[in-house]
Order: structure tokens, then C-alpha cells, then sequence
């Protein structure tokens, strides 16, 4: 089912995507896509893609503001995110907003690297905030979409996050996924918790 629907929604959108990459070259010249090695099932590390939303030093920029913003600090060590990010550039806001950053790892899911549905892919230093949940993470694909993408994204705390996701690997079903892909369009038209 994952390889199916990502290569016909990649054969369906190849246009936006076009759309997508030329804006991009126009407003912010730099790479297209951003990759960033994320933990895959089994542990296994892979290449997610997305569009590169972020200025092309992103990570010098995170760094100077985290060193000198204490409340910056405070909320990137809570939650991996800033509510207002320097970082990222106008159309980066509306790609993220949108979600339509997220359409390149429709490419790993054909991979087999992740799954239509399943929890969000996260980055080595995050596993330890799984705890003793972590082997829930690692027994599924990471998803396009999920639990806790149709649960608020970002007006969820990290906690209720790995909750969701151990929930939608313990009570996971094909029905569930359907459901789940179904309240991903609302959630992301009205982009519910998104930035």
C-alpha cells in the first residue's frame, strides 16, 4: 500500500513539486531539499528528505541564538522547536504552514525507508526522550503522517508525542491508518498546531 499510494501521489503531484523547487531557486538560492539522518525501524538510520525551509546556516544561526536567548534555550531543550524561528526564510514559513515541505519523503516511503502512516521520524539525540518506550518506536516505520500530526503537531508537548506514538503502535490497524490519512487533509488545510 505504501509503495502504491507514494508513487502515484508522486506521479499526481510532480507539477507542485516543480512548482515548489523553481519558487525556491527564485526567493532563496540554495539546495532544494534538505536531508537529515533519521532513525528508521530497527534502529536502522536513513536520509529524510524534505524542502529546505531554513536559511543555508541554519545550524550557525540556532547555535548563536541558543548561546545567547536563555528563553530560546529553554523552549528548543523542551520541545526540539522555537515558536518564533529566525531561521527560516517566508517561504519556509508557508512550505512548513502547509506542510508541503514534508512531500519529498514520499520518496522514502518508495524507498521502504518509512510508511504513509506511522510515527513522526525523529534524530539520534531524541531517542533518549522515548525512555523506556523507545522499542515502540523502533518496531514500525516512521509516517508521512500519524497520531501526532492529526493531534495538534506543535501545540503538543514532547511527552504526549511519544505517548501518541506508542498508542498508534499498540493499537495499530489498517482501519486506524485509513482513519488516520482521511483527518490528515483537515488538519493540515486549517494547518491545526503547525509552524
Amino acid at each position: 500500500m505504501d509503495i502504491v499510494l507514494s508513487a502515484a501521489a508522486l506521479v499526481f503531484i510532480s507539477p507542485l513539486l516543480l512548482c515548489i523547487a523553481v519558487l525556491m531557486k527564485i526567493k532563496d538560492p540554495g539546495p532544494i531539499f534538505f536531508a537529515q539522518n533519521r532513525i528508521g525501524r530497527d534502529g536502522k538510520e536513513f536520509r529524510c528528505l524534505k524542502f529546505r525551509t531554513m536559511v543555508v546556516d541554519a545550524q550557525e544561526r540556532l547555535e548563536a541564538l541558543l548561546a545567547t536567548n536563555p528563553v530560546a534555550a529553554q523552549e528548543w531543550r523542551a520541545t526540539q522547536k522555537l515558536t518564533d524561528d529566525p531561521r527560516i526564510t517566508p517561504l519556509g514559513d508557508f512550505l512548513r504552514r502547509s506542510s508541503l515541505d514534508e512531500l519529498p519523503q514520499l520518496f522514502n516511503i518508495l524507498k521502504g525507508e518509512m510508511s504513509i502512516v506511522g510515527p513522526r521520524p525523529i534524530v539520534r539525540n531524541e531517542a533518549a526522550r522515548y525512555g523506556d518506550k523507545y522499542d515502540f518506536y523502533l518496531s514500525t516505520r516512521p509516517g508521512l503522517t500519524g497520531l501526532w500530526q492529526i493531534s495538534g503537531r506543535s501545540d503538543t508537548s514532547y511527552d504526549e508525542r511519544v505517548e501518541l506514538d506508542v498508542t498508534y503502535v499498540r493499537d495499530w490497524t489498517v482501519t486506524g491508518d485509513i482513519k488516520i490519512m482521511a483527518m490528515t487533509v483537515p488538519a493540515v488545510l486549517f494547518s491545526k498546531g503547525a509552524r
